[in-house]
């Protein structure tokens, strides 16, 4: 569904007017297309509108209703996104968290894009330029079963793609039987051989495997040198990854569920060696900046999580050109097939260049991509239910996702 809010526009002069004081935000308007996707539109009275992507997967329903919220605080206001950031961080008192994190995410966004356009620049410009001319992506490789598993890894590698990522399958109990290790390792090592050794490959615990049995099969991943193993501990157990990265040569990744510096701050002592914020998550663009300095200070990589829509990797791909430390970036959208899924329905394919595994540097203003307006207006009149899995274990409690 479709929720708006708007002023009347302001007088033609001061709408003339292109510095970012002179912009001032006239509507702010959400579309739920699914439990996953909701995008955010952004007006301006010099008629420039961006678009964010302020989603927490299944809960995009509470997520659209925190935007409204933060919308009084920006209708009437100069578009100044460090003033107007902090306005929305600070002003409920209560700080941090994914629904507002998502929330203030989406409408950063949003801002960063009004800015671009008014300007004619790439956001990337704005936040100091470009620092390489093409992005590394790494596309996700699964699959029911080995054959199915190492046929997608087949299909990414035709399609240009030199680092994919899969996740072990699930759900898992708590202790495994020596025999599903086994045959989950076995698992890897086909990935790794079908990849060969000028390509790598990621693994994405998802916080899904217990600690006893995360060493176990860090032990066994460490001849075949994946690229990172992410979030082998859930969220709440950051404090053990200290431990865990001392026992194991494998890079470990974590970062999706940190949702700002000061959460990044708890862990980048630990040894982990790949943040990866999540731009729909964590506060924005502005603050995925911000944990890219605290990133910095450690020689941690970044490697953005993004596995939701185009709006996001969007996002993504600005601060992946601007940032040294980003690495790699997530990229769950069929680039080498702009005709499928979320990409083509509700953004212009041609917003992306990919050659060869990589996004080719936008010089498109503001995100750099075209929504499809129209296709976005008519798909949240029916918003989709598309909640996540809930998967118990063999003994019936509850499992990880």
């Amino acid at each position: 569904m479709s929720t708006g809010y708007s002023m009347p526009a302001a007088d033609p002069a001061t709408a003339a007017r292109m510095g970012e004081a002179d912009l001032r935000i006239t509507a702010v308007e959400t579309f739920r297309v699914s439990d996953r996707f909701l995008l955010v539109k952004v007006s301006s009275d010099a008629g420039i509108a961006g678009w964010g992507e302020p989603i927490l997967e299944s809960r995009a329903e509470t997520v659209e209703a925190a935007v409204r919220e933060l919308a009084d605080l920006l209708i009437g206001e100069p578009v100044q996104i460090g003033r107007l950031w902090q306005r929305m961080h600070k002003s409920g008192f209560y700080r941090g968290g994914p629904i507002l994190g998502s929330a203030v995410a989406g409408l950063d966004q949003a801002l960063w894009d009004v800015l671009g356009k008014a300007l004619g620049v790439p956001v990337h410009v704005l936040l100091g330029g470009p620092v390489r001319e093409v992005l590394p992506l790494y596309a996700p490789a699964n699959g029911a079963d080995d054959a199915a598993l190492a046929g997608r890894a087949q299909e990414l590698i035709e399609a240009g793609y030199r680092m994919v990522k899969t996740a072990p399958e699930g759900p898992r109990d708590f202790l495994e039987t020596p025999a599903r290790l086994h045959a989950t390792v076995r698992r890897w090592e086909q990935l790794a051989e079908v990849m060969g050794p000028d390509r790598t490959f990621a693994i994405d615990f998802h916080g899904r495997v217990s600690a006893a049995d995360a060493r176990v099969l860090l032990a066994e991943l460490e001849p075949l040198r994946p690229a990172f193993v992410e979030e082998p501990l859930p969220p709440e157990f950051q404090g053990e990854l200290s431990a865990l990265t001392a026992g194991t040569t494998v890079p470990i990744a974590t970062g999706e569920r940190l949702y700002d510096r000061w959460e990044v701050a708890g862990v980048i002592n630990s040894g982990v060696r790949v943040l990866q914020p999540d731009l729909s998550h964590c506060f924005g663009i502005s603050e995925a900046m911000r944990i890219a300095a605290v990133a910095s200070l450690r020689n941690v990589a970044l490697a953005p999580h993004c596995a939701t829509g185009p709006v996001a990797f969007a996002s993504c791909a600005q601060l992946g050109f601007a940032v040294q430390e980003v690495m790699v970036q997530e990229c769950h959208l069929e680039l080498h097939n702009p005709g499928a899924g979320t990409l083509a329905r509700f953004v212009d394919p041609a917003s992306f260049t990919f050659r060869d595994g990589a996004l080719v540097r936008p010089s498109a203003p503001g995100l750099g991509i075209t929504v499809d307006e129209d296709a976005v207006r008519a798909a949240a009149a029916d918003p989709q239910r598309h909640r996540s899995p809930v998967w118990q274990r063999t003994d019936g409690s509850y499992a990880e996702w």
